[in-house]
């Protein structure tokens, strides 16, 4: 599966710790990050990670167009709410994304944990099905 990877400043050391934790999930997967979130999990974990531009620059953007082409399966996204963030309209853009094409988000540590388990239980394999009705009808 596509999974995204994002954090803001004040997140990143979770979003870190979170991937160290799960690098044994991770590792089975696609992984997709903003500019420095990416560099941080990857320098921590040894885990291969495409890389966009940081979130202010457009990697949001960038990730809610894999979204848009139904080429994101999971996003998680360590935010932080109590610091204003400079590009908020993008990444309202990108959770809105994500509600439209069904893609399973967590904003915080509690519901990323939900998520990766219930990845490694094949929970999500939906998506798969999904994607290969879409291969059917082209």
């Amino acid at each position: 599966m596509n999974i995204a990877l994002i954090a803001h400043d004040e997140r990143k050391k979770e979003i870190i710790q979170f991937a160290t934790a799960y690098t044994n999930i991770l590792k089975n997967h696609q992984l997709f990050a903003t500019g420095t979130t990416g560099k941080k999990i990857s320098d921590a974990t040894g885990l291969p990670i495409h890389r966009f531009q940081s979130g202010p620059l457009g990697g949001d953007q960038q990730i809610g167009a894999k979204i848009a082409e139904d080429e994101m399966d999971m996003v998680i996204f360590f935010r932080d709410p109590l610091t204003a963030q400079p590009h908020e309209p993008d990444i309202s853009a990108l959770l809105r994304l994500c509600d439209v094409h069904q893609i399973p988000l967590a904003t915080n540590l509690a519901g990323a944990e939900i998520l990766i388990r219930a990845l490694d239980r094949g929970d999500f394999e939906w998506r798969n099905v999904i994607k290969d009705k879409k291969k059917d009808q082209e």
